[in-house]
């Protein structure tokens, strides 16, 4: 068999432009393996891709994480083995909306003797290893600081406010967009969730990935040496401009944070991060929650996506 079935996109535009296509198995070349997809990971990097914000050349396969069984391995490859269960990080070149996919050997997590279902593994490449990073790496949390994480209910937020606590986190505060998605967010880890355009103010680390007028009041809402993080703008919204002055005056920072610049940059980094968010899972220090569609419900994800009315993780069944 030379080919395969997957999801692609061969034009910029909406939900409706994803198709259910033929498209060649792609072979793992040095240090890469090739993983036969059990469940890919549905996510909003994926709409921007669909959308042409994201440049990617055209037709194109997304699908930035998945769970499955190694397939092959290429030249050099140490440590794992054909028929293996997997959880992996395809964001680098993407491709996960397929039977196969090739990724680094570097972003693949083993889930050997782990209790951990394909369809939760799935879900934790890009949300979970993202939030571990996000406080980690980039905000650098210090034991005791205290969190804010806009966007609480959703795929990330979901993995937020739990990171915070699995890192000593004092606090963690979300915020959500309907008093709808309150219950759901304080499921996750959070303290205390509140309307987004509630007040609040003192925290030590901001997350903000929904962007417009979110973005001015996260910045308002960090206390003195507070640090934020930008990674995404899902309202969509125009860019907010900072003054470093502002920053300057008020011991404030501000960094950028994009998994798949860093996969790319620091894969060893990333792939202990995803195999450490995973080991988290398996022990029960992290939920997920995950709602299956089939591979050729993928338009039906990207528009529930969009629409901001998804809580937890929608991975699709390949």
């Amino acid at each position: 068999m030379t080919n395969m079935e997957a999801i692609t996109i061969p034009e910029f535009g909406g939900a409706e432009v994803l198709r259910l296509s033929e498209v060649a198995i792609p072979e793992p070349g040095p240090g890469q393996v090739a993983v036969d997809v059990a469940y890919a990971g549905a996510n909003f990097a994926e709409i921007l891709y669909r959308q042409g914000i994201a440049d990617v050349p055209l037709p194109f396969v997304p699908g930035i994480e998945v769970s499955g069984h190694i397939r092959a391995l290429g030249d050099g490859v140490e440590g794992l083995r054909v028929g293996q269960p997997v959880a992996a990080l395809t964001i680098v070149d993407s491709g996960g909306y397929a039977e196969v996919v090739v990724t680094s050997a570097d972003l693949v997590a083993p889930l050997d003797g782990l209790d951990l279902g394909l369809d939760i593994a799935a879900a934790l490449p890009s949300n979970s290893t993202t939030a571990f990073l996000v406080l980690d790496r980039v905000a650098r949390i210090e034991p005791g600081e205290s969190v804010l994480v806009h966007a609480a209910a959703g795929g990330v937020g979901s993995q937020l406010g739990q990171a915070a606590r699995l890192l000593g986190a004092g606090r963690a505060v979300g915020t959500v967009g309907s008093a709808a998605k309150i219950a759901i967010a304080e499921g996750f880890g959070y303290d205390e969730v509140v309307l987004r355009d509630q007040a609040v103010s003192g925290f030590d680390i901001v997350v903000d990935m929904v962007g417009g007028a979110a973005r001015r009041t996260s910045l308002d809402a960090l206390a003195p040496m507070g640090r934020m993080v930008v990674m995404g703008n899902a309202s969509g919204a125009d860019d907010v401009p900072f003054s470093p002055v502002e920053l300057w005056l008020s011991n404030k920072s501000v960094s950028g944070f994009n998994l798949a610049a860093f996969s790319a940059a620091f894969p060893a980094q990333a792939g202990r991060t995803l195999r450490r968010a995973v080991a988290a899972a398996a022990a029960g220090d992290l939920r997920v929650q995950v709602e299956v569609l089939d591979l050729e419900q993928a338009a039906d994800a990207h528009r529930r996506i969009e629409s901001g009315a998804t809580t937890g993780k929608l991975v699709l069944k390949v």
